[in-house]
Parts: structure tokens; C-alpha cells; sequence
């Protein structure tokens, strides 16, 4: 039946945008899991006190969540001033020289590969429905509809690190001492496996190379404090 056969492909505007979020999630949570597990490796190769891994770990999480929020405040907002000022630039153009930016318009219809007759009939009819979206999409490459919101991408960055960075700090605190590190290095191993999975499959690549990628950069960063806390775990004692 007409309409039905693609019923459950996402065709809705904000599906590229929710795509980014999403992603960007990930990249937050695997950011987490990292930074959080190379602090609590390298306090807990020093010392088998639960109470300074746990500081220790905290104060990353905290730290780490507040950066990532910030940082992604800053970006977006930077960005959406960005398109605010080529929307106020393209209004303008089509306030002054409706005639020429049609023109404009069609011309990129044709550029796509409609041809001459076709685009300038397509330019004539999406500047009726709406002339500065239309301008907005085909010559900006932006959906004014759908545009990134600085708060939801802090707030999303902060959730998205924090439950990453939960993840090895419990690992760590729970098991006995000797198991510690042990445990710990497992989980993290075995989270970033699916934080590098899921990447990939968002990004619609094989998932063997990234999360091959992602484990051995996570193995590293905890290999390198581990080696860093033992050291001055065994100055300072």
C-alpha cells in the first residue's frame, strides 16, 4: 500500500540532530569511563584505603562532568551564534533581492541535478511554503527547525559522563582488595567494548576496528596510572 513501506524508517525532522545527541552520549560516557578508570587505578595501585579512591574517584566524576558541561555549553552556543548570524544575513538578502536570491535557490536545485525547468519551479514553489527555510536548508546546509540547544547538550554531556565515569568507581570499590584492580579493569574493558560497538553502529561502520581502538587506548591510560601510582605509592610509603 502507497506510504507504508518505509513505515518505520525515521523521516521526521530532528532525526539527525537526536543522531549527534546520541552519539555524542556515547563519546561523554566513554569519556567517563576512561578518565574516571585511570584515577582509580593509579589511587588504588597506591594505596588499598577505600576512602582515598574514593575522593580520588569522585573528584573526577565531578570534575570531569562539570568540564564536559561546560564544554559543550560553550561549543553549541558558539555555534548557534554562528547560524544566528547567517540566518540574520541570508533574511536580509531575501528582504532586499527577493528576485535574485530565487535565482540563487534555483540555481542549487540545479547544481543537485534537477534540471533547469524543474528547479526553477521547485525554487518558485518552496519559497511560496517558506523562502528563508528553503535558503536556510539548500544553500546553509541548516534546518532552522532543528538546531542544537546549548543547555540539552550540557545537561546530556554531564549525565552521559557521570554514568560512564560510575561505572569503574564501583567496580573498584566493591571487590576486595586484591580484586580490585582486577575487576575493575575487566569492566572498564568490557564497557568500552559497547561504547565502541554502539559508536560504530551509529555510525554505520564495522565495529571491530573502533572498539578494538577505543579498548586499547582505555587499556593504556589505566596501564599508564596504574604504573604511575605504584611508583609513588612505594616513594611515598
Amino acid at each position: 500500500m502507497p506510504g507504508t513501506g518505509h513505515a518505520n524508517e525515521p523521516h521526521g525532522s530532528g532525526i539527525t540532530n537526536r543522531l549527534n545527541w546520541l552519539r555524542a552520549g556515547v563519546l561523554g560516557a566513554n569519556d567517563g569511563i576512561v578518565s574516571t578508570a585511570g584515577i582509580v587505578v593509579g589511587v588504588a595501585a597506591a594505596t588499598v584505603d577505600r576512602g582515598p579512591i574514593f575522593t580520588a574517584g569522585i573528584a573526577g566524576l565531578a570534575a570531569g562532568a562539570v568540564s564536559m558541561a561546560l564544554g559543550e555549553y560553550v561549543s553549541v552556543s558558539t555555534q548557534r551564534d554562528t547560524e544566528a548570524a547567517l540566518f540574520a544575513k541570508e533574511k536580509r538578502e531575501l528582504e532586499e533581492d527577493p528576485e535574485e536570491e530565487l535565482a540563487e535557490l534555483a540555481g542549487l536545485y540545479e547544481a543537485k541535478g534537477m534540471s533547469a525547468e524543474t528547479a526553477e519551479r521547485a525554487a518558485e514553489e518552496m519559497t511560496k511554503k517558506d523562502a528563508f527555510a528553503a535558503h536556510a536548508e539548500a544553500e546553509l546546509g541548516i534546518d532552522p527547525n532543528d538546531l542544537s540547544n546549548p543547555w540539552q547538550a550540557a545537561f546530556s554531556s554531564a549525565v552521559a559522563f557521570t554514568l560512564g565515569a560510575a561505572l569503574p568507581l564501583i567496580a573498584i570499590l566493591l571487590p576486595p582488595a586484591t580484586w580490585r584492580i582486577p575487576v575493575a579493569v575487566v569492566a572498564v574493558l568490557l564497557a568500552l567494548a559497547l561504547t565502541g560497538a554502539l559508536s560504530a553502529y551509529l555510525g554505520k561502520a564495522s565495529p571491530w576496528r573502533p572498539t578494538i581502538r577505543v579498548m586499547i587506548g582505555g587499556g593504556l591510560a589505566m596501564a599508564v596510572t596504574y604504573g604511575i601510582g605504584s611508583l609513588v605509592g612505594t616513594a611515598v610509603g
